[in-house]
């Protein structure tokens, strides 16, 4: 053996050394934690003590090791709360459920003025969707993170068997594991504390009446929470509601706001070197185009970015009026049009299908929300059966669009609705029977600006991000 073999030898035992000692320290230190982890068992085995049924009438019972949901017609979703309250926590429990009932446990949750119980749901789900460990805000902004944001963990939920579930709400953030895989990363700066509730969910019919959930091994960590929570896995995308503000993972992968809340700082009119003088107004976080004849760009105008974009991830939220119109585009070069009507690039469709004309124009719908415009109709393209998903008019809906290598998607409220390539011959022969065909080389330019279209109607944006890919 020369020297060179030999050291190259012992220096690939240091490293091996080292490894095994930097994972035995973190078993280690792991092992202590849960040790040293103060735990509160939330069920007797007994009876039902420490909870109270708040909505409902789906029977609860306690029976031996589990506490047992049945079914029942003609009833509301049923809850049963926990007596106390809850902020920052780690919750486990294992659950059951047979496999044509939905369930869920809520936490941080409430009663609301109506008497129903509102509030985080993490999802209990074993229809083939999929969507079990997924956050779902019970009686208010609906899914906050479904599963089409992470595949993996869609497979994570056993159907017909016991399913580990722990809950890590710590501050603004909200993790989720079923079975030790890891299924939501969600920051939140909603409701901050509140019940723990075990849901049995509404049935039509008689079909499913006796159909049960069980839960087991409910238990809560209130102490030292951040001490005990896991390692997330960098993996798992990160869904995030705060508003005009970026998380610290965020800022790390190199997210920047393109609109700061306050200011026309970095944005200017698509037919002017400055900012619209009125039309576009700024008041509490949020950025309004103002109604006006319902005309394309025949207002104040369209906002572009000073900077053009190429390879990129565009997250935005949009609030539309009644019948409303606009559009996010992207690729946008604003010296092919200078005349009547909107700067020319590809759009993220903005509209009341409900309401308004556009929506019944084009071919086989792709002018209607979401769409890339006039081209590619919207569709839920991840869950078979489920339409795309809209939170309705004067609530907060979320876009993304995501561009690399020319492929591209566009997403509606965390769903993949749109994808296509284009540099490819497919889309360009899209192009050529569309109204974008006079306009040579149409959204395949290699960098563009990003623009809020004003097409008359009253429509806000918010939380404007993008990072460079």
């Amino acid at each position: 053996m020369n020297r060179s073999t030999h050291r190259n030898g012992r220096a690939l035992r240091l490293v091996r050394s080292v490894l095994l000692l930097a994972l035995f320290s973190t078993t280690a230190n792991s092992a202590l934690a849960e040790a040293t982890a103060k735990w509160q068992s939330l069920y007797n085995g007994k009876d039902l003590s420490g909870w109270t049924q708040v909505t409902g009438s789906a029977l609860f019972e306690a029976d031996g090791e589990a506490i047992v949901g049945h079914a029942v017609a003609d009833s509301p979703n049923s809850f049963l709360a926990s007596e106390y309250g809850y902020g920052d926590f780690i919750l486990e429990y294992e659950a059951r459920v047979d496999s044509a009932l939905n369930s869920g446990v809520q936490v941080r949750s409430a009663l609301g003025d109506d008497g129903f119980v509102q509030g985080y749901q993490v999802e209990i789900d074993p229809s083939p969707r999929g969507f079990s460990g997924g956050i779902y805000e019970e009686r208010l902004r609906g899914w906050l993170y479904p599963l089409s944001l992470n595949e993996p963990a869609r497979t994570a939920f056993t159907v017909g068997g016991w399913n580990r579930f722990r809950v890590e709400a710590i501050g603004d953030s909200i993790r989720v594991w079923v079975n030790d895989v890891q299924a939501v990363d969600l920051v939140d700066d909603g409701q901050a504390a509140g019940f723990v509730a075990l849901q049995v969910h509404s049935i039509r019919g008689d079909e499913l009446t006796g159909a049960t959930v069980r839960w087991r091994k409910l238990r809560i960590l209130t102490e030292d929470v951040a001490a005990h929570a896991r390692q997330p896995d960098p993996g798992v995308a990160q869904a995030s509601y705060l508003v005009n503000r970026l998380t610290e993972r965020e800022t790390g992968e190199g997210w920047q706001l393109l609109w700061d809340g306050e200011t026309s700082e970095g944005w200017q009119g698509a037919k002017l070197d400055h900012f619209p003088e009125s039309g576009w107004t700024m008041s509490d976080g949020v950025l309004t185009i103002e109604a006006t004849n319902g005309g394309e760009a025949t207002g104040p105008g369209d906002i572009v970015t000073t900077r053009a974009f190429s390879d990129f991830e565009l997250a935005f939220e949009f609030r539309i009026t009644e019948g409303a119109n606009s559009g996010v585009k992207y690729f946008v070069d604003p010296a092919l049009n200078q005349g009547e009507g909107s700067a020319i690039g590809c759009e993220f469709q903005v509209l009341d299908d409900q309401r308004h004309p556009d929506a019944k124009a084009g071919v086989n719908g792709n002018r209607t929300l979401g769409s890339l415009y006039d081209l590619v109709a919207a569709e839920n393209l991840q869950t078979e059966g489920r339409a795309k998903q809209f939170k309705g008019v004067g609530r907060w809906n979320h876009g993304r669009i995501v561009s690399r290598d020319g492929r591209v998607e566009h997403w509606l409220n965390n769903e993949r609705v749109v994808e296509f390539d284009r540099n490819s011959q497919v889309f360009r022969a899209l192009v050529a029977y569309s109204k974008y065909k006079i306009w040579p080389g149409f959204c395949q330019w290699p960098a563009g600006r990003i623009l809020l279209q004003d097409h008359g109607d009253t429509v806000s944006y918010r939380s404007i991000k993008l990072r460079e890919l």
